[in-house]
């Protein structure tokens, strides 16, 4: 949680904030505009009423879904699969602490500003298919329409709420569904321990990893100091280019042992550099909910 000695800074902070509320939205609207046009919904088998699709008879299946006039026009036997028309619940998390406030260029953006515009993104594509879903962390049930969007998106502006690098354990609905939006540079232990507490709910989920482009590549040359963010403090290097190639090779272990403890959970993961597309890591994400 971020403190102000001076509670006069609370109103101009939370006002600087805000400012920046509107465009974002506006942005994460049209992302989501961008992705819905490619999108017809997401589309689940289960109990409803909508047809969906014929699939041919498997071993195991009751004869009573067999749909005996599509199999009558040809030689095989096919069932008829209908649309889970149930709405689904789906909690979001986006990570708010120091570390992502970093861009290494300032034609980049943040990523915590990346993180916001896809978890707004997400939310507006929600709203779109009448899922509930609310912000993992606040207390409060996931809910649907534009309601839930303006609760979510105004949430933003909460700083003790995003603070934290990784989710808190927290009871969810069974069968829901977690999308975290974040770097995970936490101790592989820890990213564990959070997964593993959703997961082993009976919780579905997706990861998203978001990079700077420099702390996958590690561009400098020369001495550098570099300044923990969250002060783990200050450690100058004399010469980066000795170490790049060990530090590229770290950066790469961490991040696939990271898609690892989500693969182990039967979660989605991706990897999104916050130098490309919103849209396609939006697509991404959207589609595995739709799969999930």
């Amino acid at each position: 949680m971020r403190f102000f000695s001076d509670p006069t800074n609370i109103q101009h902070h939370a006002e600087r904030v805000a400012s920046v509320l509107p465009p974002l939205q506006v942005a994460a609207e049209r992302v989501a505009k961008t992705v819905a046009q490619g999108v017809h919904g997401r589309r689940h088998v289960g109990q409803g009423e909508t047809f969906w699709q014929f699939r041919p008879y498997f071993e195991g299946d009751s004869s009573t879904r067999i749909d005996w006039r599509q199999s009558a026009k040809s030689r095989h036997v096919f069932v008829r699969e209908t649309e889970w028309e149930a709405a689904q619940s789906v909690w979001l998390w986006y990570d708010g602490s120091p570390s992502m406030d970093y861009a290494s260029s300032s034609a980049l953006p943040k990523k915590g500003e990346r993180a916001a515009l896809l978890a707004l993104a997400l939310a507006s594509l929600l709203v779109r298919g009448g899922e509930r879903f609310g912000q993992l962390g606040d207390g409060r049930l996931p809910m649907s329409g534009r309601a839930a969007f303006d609760r979510f998106a105004q949430s933003i502006v909460h700083e003790d709420a995003a603070f934290l690098s990784l989710p808190k354990p927290e009871l969810l609905l069974r069968h829901g569904q977690v999308v975290l939006f974040g770097d995970f540079f936490s101790p592989l232990s820890e990213i564990n321990e959070a997964i593993m507490s959703i997961a082993t709910q009976g919780v579905g989920g997706s990861l998203v990893q978001i990079v700077d482009p420099a702390e996958e590549t590690l561009p400098y040359s020369g001495r550098v100091v570099f300044t923990g963010m969250e002060k783990e403090g200050e450690t100058t290097i004399g010469r980066v280019e000795s170490v790049r190639s060990s530090f590229i090779q770290k950066q790469k272990d961490h991040c696939q042992a990271v898609a690892d403890i989500a693969h182990k959970a039967g979660w989605h993961y991706q990897y999104h550099r916050t130098d490309n597309s919103p849209e396609r890591a939006l697509l991404s994400v959207f589609v595995g909910l739709a799969t999930g």
